[in-house]
């Protein structure tokens, strides 16, 4: 049996629920103002607060930050919201609004209006806010009541009357009206404007939800009301339509968190403007669908541009998404008349359901005008840098290192150094790959292209014991990304072994930077003797310069057959100029970088 101390314990709790829903439908807010951030939210309340009375803060169920005015008595609140509006106090977007999504107080500091949200008579909030009511003594104790049915509201409108004013609506209003019953969750059908069965039972349910008649036809202001909640998501931001004609290209822009910033040609930068760290970029330039695919290939080396996410390159236009855990980027462009133009957006991450709507908005208000940006329209200055791409850092790899194809697959051979602790890793800057097998002892690693390349060339190991003091040559990317192509550099082979005997390893008289490491090393025939080791100090010893080690070839087919790795041998000794064993290594080396 249940104690009867408990039952009466749950009466009590369910008795101070009941209360507080009551209390919730008895109150209402003029909402005046949202803003993106705290910081915004506290200096634009205090700017209210200091001509205004009953001024509130919020953090809202979006994420934004409400400022309010309240709590009224439902109907006082619409009087409040019609008398401030007429003496332009107040924004003309204000609306009603009843604190359901209302979450914890900024404003006034310590108060806590939402959990007593005792209505303010309307002869209080309208007096002079210089002067200080005088607090009674004692506050009454709130009494429980009964929680009452909800009030319906009366429509503005009959069914017929509102059925005439719908009939006017163009079909991009009445889409949008079903966009935002969809947003509000009272509908999941097409996008159509085409008010059948189903949307009229959307509307019904949105209605019965607002305490509004379910009569299935929205009225005037339920329309209004409803798009205002739809809306609300984006106050603050001050969206305008944006018209620049050096780019030709106009849209709508959140002009209240980015301004612009300058021109880099192909970009219109408008930077943040706050707290909040949005951008804004316009894309203007003249090409064909050869530049615009080496745009989409460029666009996504940019730091600002996150690797994780959905891309799409078309003939004609290209779509670019990209998300991690400190941005959100969309980038969209597209080519027509021999004029590429597209836009890109960078917004801060965990603010999803707004940045879902600014594009939504900004992609259907993107429109074209005549011109685009010149080339020409800033000149070039002293703060150019290579790792630059109008004035838009490139995003760089952790480590960057050589490495040679294998085979006709696009395999390439390189040392475990390249490749320890990579997110990811890619050949040549373009084509990511995977690593298939490792050899820590010998420092090698396969990496195979997860998309299959054709290399022009591939190296041929050489099983005949070369000649001390023989000429060899390093392919390698000494500068990892700097240069473009693969540089040689000449030495001699020096000792068959390392400088302890080692077996596995060749000593070279040759001047090797960091990023050669990986590189083959070639003898005067073209062959591979091995591949270059990295430069390793050992308890603090530092070899000379022009010393450097490979990789022994016979220990590197051992360790490949082991794997299962076919690959091609040679015991020609042959000759080759400098400027064909350059070429060779143009072929066949390649640039790995640890991302």
């Amino acid at each position: 049996m249940i104690p009867r101390l408990f039952v009466l314990f749950m009466t009590f709790c369910m008795t101070l629920s009941f209360s507080d829903a009551a209390r919730a439908q008895s109150v209402a807010w003029v909402q005046i103002e949202a803003a993106p951030t705290l910081a915004v939210a506290q200096t634009r309340v205090r700017d209210y607060a200091a001509r205004l009375p009953d001024v509130a803060g919020f953090q809202l169920r979006s994420g934004l930050y409400g400022i309010v005015l309240g709590p009224y008595a439902p109907d006082d609140a619409v009087q409040r919201l019609r008398d401030l509006r007429g003496q332009s106090a107040i924004p003309s977007d204000s609306y009603i609004e009843d604190g359901s999504r209302f979450r914890q107080q900024f404003w006034p500091i310590g108060a806590s209006l939402v959990a007593t949200p005792e209505p303010i008579p309307l002869a209080t909030a309208a007096q002079d806010p210089s002067v200080t009511p005088v607090e009674p003594a004692t506050a009454p104790e709130p009494v429980a009541a009964p929680a009452p049915e909800p009030v319906i509201q009366l429509p503005d409108e009959t069914r017929a009357e509102a059925l005439e004013s719908e009939s006017e609506l163009s079909r991009p209003e009445r889409e949008l009206l079903q966009t935002a019953l969809k947003w509000a969750g009272f509908y999941d059908a097409a996008i159509d404007g085409a008010y059948g069965r189903g949307t009229r039972s959307s509307m019904a349910a949105w209605q019965t939800a607002n305490n509004h008649e379910p009569t299935g036809v929205l009225t005037t202001a339920q329309r209004a009301e409803l798009l205002a909640a739809y809306n609300a998501v984006l106050n603050g931001l001050d969206l305008q339509l944006v018209r620049d004609d050096a780019t030709g290209i106009e849209m709508q822009m959140p002009t209240a968190v980015v301004a612009f910033d300058r021109y880099e040609p192909p970009f219109a930068r408008f930077a943040p403007k706050g707290d909040l760290q949005a951008q804004v970029l316009l894309i203007s330039q003249e090409g064909d669908a050869d530049r615009l695919a080496g745009l989409y290939q460029i666009l996504q080396t940019l730091a600002m541009v996150p690797t994780e996410g959905p891309r799409t390159l078309k003939d004609r236009s290209f779509e670019i998404e990209g998300t991690d855990a400190v941005a959100h980027t969309y980038i969209q462009a597209r080519l027509d008349d021999g004029v590429i133009k597209g836009f890109a957006l960078i917004w801060p991450a965990g603010d999803e359901e707004r940045r879902t709507r600014l594009l939504e908005t900004m992609k259907a208000s993107f429109a074209t005008v005549d011109g685009s940006l010149d080339p020409g329209l800033v000149q070039p200055g002293e703060d150019q840098a290579i790792d630059l791409l109008a004035g838009l850092e490139i995003r760089k790899p952790k480590l960057s290192r050589s490495g040679f194809y294998i085979d006709g697959q696009g395999s390439v051979l390189t040392t475990t150094e390249a490749v320890a602790s990579c997110d990811y890793v890619t050949l040549d800057g373009a084509t990511e790959a995977e690593v298939g097998f490792t050899d820590p002892a010998l420092g090698i690693a396969v990496l195979t292209p997860k998309t299959p390349l054709a290399p022009l060339a591939v190296a041929a190991f050489q099983t005949a014991v070369p000649r001390l003091q023989s000429e060899v040559a390093v392919g390698g990317y000494p500068y990892g990304a700097v240069l473009v192509a693969p540089s040689v550099t000449f030495g001699k082979l020096a000792d068959l072994r390392g400088l302890n005997g080692e077996e596995t390893i060749k000593r070279l008289a040759l001047t090797a930077q960091p990023g050669d490491a990986g590189g083959p090393v070639f003898d005067n025939g073209g062959a591979v003797l091995g591949m270059l080791a990295p430069k390793v100090s050992k308890d603090g010893q530092v070899l000379p310069a022009e010393v450097s080690f490979s990789v022994d070839a016979d220990a590197i087919l051992t360790a490949l057959a082991g794997a299962g790795v076919s690959v091609e041998t040679t015991d020609s000794v042959a000759y080759m100029t400098p400027e064909l064993i350059a070429q060779k290594a143009a072929q066949t080396t390649v640039l790995v970088s640890c991302w």
